[in-house]
């Protein structure tokens, strides 16, 4: 195992690798903007370095300032958490180059995951479902308009290089590709650096299912479990649980098997994500994308697996044998994103954390990247904690996560929380009936 590890990430994510990494010895190095230098996760590592004012592109996204403190520092290796970073390739293989450690899978398993386009591919061809699409990314609205053709209406419009559900929009009609295939062929561009677009049939309603898989680098591919995403506004999750709940045994064990199938395909290495939608009726699962890094919402695997996945990261990227033996998963976790946020308009609203009561529970695990007196930047994602509880059974993980949402008092930072009150308390989740369209049903009420 290396004794040093630079973390090229902030807020909670960068806290909890920290956590892990200083269990195993490891000393920690934090990178931070200006307007992050007292943050949480500064204070946490053992050294930081500033590496640029504010704005993300001129600190945090600056590969070659993230490389530059990685070297100064004496860090062997580089963990890039989820965002930022953590999937783009040259930064993986620059990394490389500078004789460090990267704690993630090859830098061409990225680039291929990260085109939409060539990871459909990819997957038809290991036997991976996918939904009818374009093979191609059409070059004009003609184009656009002869591929939907084949797709069908309604269908999703998507930035080939886009990813995390960003750079997404339903389309419904003929008329409304024609209105507005050039603007997101424009946003892609201004966002991910490519215009390609992709056209994909749109499965509604649908659950969105995901598998959480490790590679161990000799070949073999575990599936650690599965989680059930369905919970998202505009496409970004609110809500996450594991195991998936309303998914049979026997369509469990086929989703296992398409994730392990996946990753296997691209000779997966560490931890990642491959996530499908899910025909609720019919019970078919088609490929939606693959995730090659640590998920925002791996806690709940961790608490029904009793795993911790930042270690196995580790450990693989250090090339340490790991034997896992049988992966059992006990219990139901619940995971809910307290984003600061306007509760109506759901705009980020940043400011300070002045109050911050939480209750102390054995089954509650909450992560965050703030503390009493922090305050939350306009400059970065407005998440503030991830709030995560485990029951015996799906029941008893509601009413935990209930009982937390009524007792958390965060003030005045304006936030989510009554949202997600809303939802763990709403007829559809708490039956287990709901699918991506929760949160629009609920935010039309």
């Amino acid at each position: 195992m290396f004794e040093s590890l630079l973390v090229a990430n902030r807020g909670e994510i960068a806290v909890r690798i920290m956590h892990t990494a200083r269990r195993l010895g490891i000393r920690t190095i934090a990178v931070h903007s200006d307007a992050d230098e007292t943050a949480l996760h500064v204070r946490t590592a053992d050294e930081a370095v500033r590496i640029g004012p504010a704005p993300v592109q001129q600190s945090y996204l600056d590969a070659d300032a993230v490389i530059a403190a990685a070297r100064q520092t004496g860090a062997q290796a580089v963990h890039p958490g989820y965002g930022l970073l953590s999937e783009n390739a040259d930064f993986a293989r620059a990394v490389r180059r500078a004789g460090l450690v990267w704690v993630g899978p090859e830098p061409e398993v990225i680039e291929a995951m990260s085109d939409k386009i060539r990871a459909r591919a990819l997957m038809a061809v290991a036997g991976v479902p996918v939904a009818r699409g374009s093979a191609t990314p059409p070059a004009d609205v003609t184009e656009a308009l002869e591929a939907a053709e084949r797709v069908g209406f309604p269908l999703m419009l998507k930035a080939a290089a886009g990813g995390g559900g960003i750079g997404m929009s339903a389309i419904a009609s003929a008329q409304e590709l024609a209105d507005g295939f050039e603007q997101a062929r424009t946003r892609a561009a201004r966002m991910f650096g490519s215009a390609d677009v992709l056209l994909e049939q749109l499965i509604t309603p649908a659950r969105h299912v995901e598998v959480q898989v490790l590679g161990l680098g000799d070949g073999c591919v575990v599936a650690l479990g599965d989680r059930d995403c369905s919970v998202q506004r505009r496409f970004q999750k609110v809500v996450e649980e594991a195991p998936a709940p309303g998914v049979s045994a026997a369509v469990r064990a086929r989703l296992h098997a398409a994730g392990r199938d996946a990753a296997a395909a691209v000779s997966y290495s560490g931890v990642g994500t491959v996530e499908f939608l899910l025909d609720p009726t019919t019970e078919e699962f088609v490929f939606l994308e693959m995730n090659t890094r640590l998920q925002v919402e791996h806690p709940v695997t961790e608490l029904v697996t009793g795993l911790d996945l930042v270690e196995l990261q580790l450990r693989v990227a250090a090339g340490e044998s790991v034997d896992l033996g049988e992966v059992e998963s006990t219990g139901h976790a619940i995971e809910l994103r307290l984003n600061a946020e306007d509760p109506v308009r759901f705009l980020p609203t940043p400011g300070p954390v002045q109050t911050w009561r939480q209750p102390e529970h054995d089954w509650l695990r909450v992560d965050s990247g703030y503390d009493v007196g922090d305050e939350v930047s306009r400059w970065y994602d407005p998440l503030v904690a991830k709030i995560c509880v485990l029951g015996t059974d799906r029941a008893e993980a509601l009413d935990r996560a209930t009982r937390v949402l009524s007792e958390l008092e965060v003030a005045p930072l304006s936030t989510n929380l009554d949202f997600l009150r809303r939802v763990v308390q709403t007829m559809e989740f708490v039956d287990a009936s709901h699918d991506t369209g929760i949160v629009e049903r609920l935010s039309s009420r």
